[in-house]
């Protein structure tokens, strides 16, 4: 999941992706975009048992243009809504695929594939998940096993540019089976959880991050 603009000028929208794909079989995904609901100070008071509902998703079809891939994390950046797909992939480098803004949603877009990125991991290439900073200038990653960062060049104004950038590695702490992270809305921290029942919410604040 992911959250960044869409077609309505000021609205923030859910961007919520089906897009797995173990075995390599599917021939195109589905990213599915609903506007981000607010919550009013009733909603955060009342019954958490209660279903609420969201307005209609619309679904964003995508293709890879050489071939099939599994992948778990979905970026959008803040700025220009474009949308970017990491692929899941043991002992090799992941592959960066990105589909530009604006979405449209009545035929299926075939991505762009941007290049490979090199996770300092012994297990490769192998995310689960990942998230654009607020500011748009930096990427966070994540594995089973820990934290990734890379940030784009001061100079530079191609976000592109950031996926070529030395990554760096920091610790996530305990977590059982490590499935996502997010910045949190200040950009200031990142917050990290687990697959699971009541799984834990890790914040860890970077100083290198609040040093920039």
């Amino acid at each position: 999941m992911a959250v960044g603009p869409g077609p309505e000028p000021g609205q923030s929208y859910l961007y919520l992706g089906d897009i797995g794909d173990n075995d390599a079989v599917r021939d195109e995904i589905v990213v599915y975009r609903v506007p981000e609901p607010t919550l009013t100070a009733a909603d955060k008071t009342a019954n958490k048992s209660k279903a609420r509902s969201t307005a209609p998703a619309e679904a964003i079809r995508l293709r890879y243009p050489d071939g099939k891939h599994d992948a778990e994390t979905l970026l959008v950046h803040p700025s220009t809504g474009n949308l970017y797909i990491i692929t899941k992939v043991l002992l090799r480098n992941a592959t960066v695929y990105e589909a530009t803004a604006p979405l449209t949603t009545g035929a299926v877009i075939t991505m762009k594939r941007i290049g490979e990125i090199r996770v300092p991991s012994i297990v490769g290439g192998a995310l689960t998940g990942g998230s654009i900073s607020p500011d748009g200038r930096r990427v966070a990653l994540c594995d089973y096993l820990q934290g990734y960062e890379v940030v784009l060049p001061a100079k530079s104004k191609n976000f592109n540019d950031i996926w070529s950038q030395t990554i760096t590695s920091f610790s996530l702490g305990q977590r059982e089976q490590g499935e996502a992270i997010a910045y949190r809305a200040d950009g200031r921290a990142l917050l990290a959880t687990s697959e699971g029942k009541s799984p834990p919410l890790i914040q860890v604040e970077l100083r290198a991050a609040r040093n920039r």
